[in-house]
């Protein structure tokens, strides 16, 4: 399944939603890729169900774009809003470390970035200071608890590394991101609500980012595997 069949589907399914009368007489807020991702973050939280536990919020990290770019959408549906940040991808995904993930992986030791869905469970003072804890909800993600997949702070995701180098720099495969940018991750993001990565190329204007060639992004369809335990902790 590639990128614009997924974004089709969601348009599709968006327009076939019920809305409130008063709906129709107004415009929708936010920009053309706003509009999209409000759609998507509605999907997986249908497809997530009882999984997820607050629905105010859903964080979607676009993995198509640039590690230069801001990629890490805040969806806000109960205020119609979205707010975009940086977030890192992992090493194992970008071996030629030019700022553009060529591939996703869920084994352990790869180092690199899982796509679908997460729930974000409570924050914690680990190795990398305070992060918030993940579960992988999908086929191509359930290794995330075993892995340490985590969003915490790094320096190398701060806005001064990306104007020296031009791009973020790489993490273990887990999301990264700089003080500020994840200070608003851990206030608005953690306990029980839904993370979704994916390499969606979305533009502001709603286009779609071409795939660099050299990319190898794995699009098979995203299957639920059960719940991760958070026993042990």
């Amino acid at each position: 399944m590639i990128r614009r069949d997924i974004l089709k589907g969601t348009l599709a399914a968006g327009a076939a939603l019920a809305l409130p009368p008063r709906a129709f007489a107004q415009a929708m807020p936010g920009t053309p890729r706003d509009r999209i991702l409000f759609d998507i973050a509605r999907r997986e939280l249908a497809r997530a169900g009882n999984a997820i536990w607050k629905h105010d919020i859903v964080g979607i990290a676009d993995f198509g774009l640039h590690s230069a770019k801001p990629r890490f959408h805040f969806v806000n549906l109960e205020r119609g809003e979205v707010q975009s940040y940086h977030v890192s991808h992992g090493q194992g995904s970008d071996p030629q470390h030019d700022g553009w993930l060529k591939q996703f992986s869920n084994t352990e030791g790869s180092n690199a970035t899982s796509r679908g869905a997460y729930v974000t469970w409570e924050w914690y003072k680990g190795r990398y200071g305070t992060s918030v804890r993940l579960g992988g909800l999908d086929a191509t993600n359930d290794a995330a608890l075993q892995r340490y997949i985590v969003m915490h702070h790094a320096d190398y995701a701060e806005t001064s590394h990306l104007e020296r180098w031009g791009r973020l720099g790489r993490s273990n495969g887990c999301f990264a991101m700089g003080t500020e940018q994840f200070r608003e991750a851990l206030l608005h993001l953690s306990g029980g609500r839904l993370l979704f990565a994916d390499s969606l190329g979305l533009e502001e204007d709603g286009s779609i980012q071409p795939v660099p060639e050299l990319a190898m992004i794995d699009r098979r369809p995203l299957d639920f595997a059960p719940r991760p335990s958070i026993s042990g902790y």
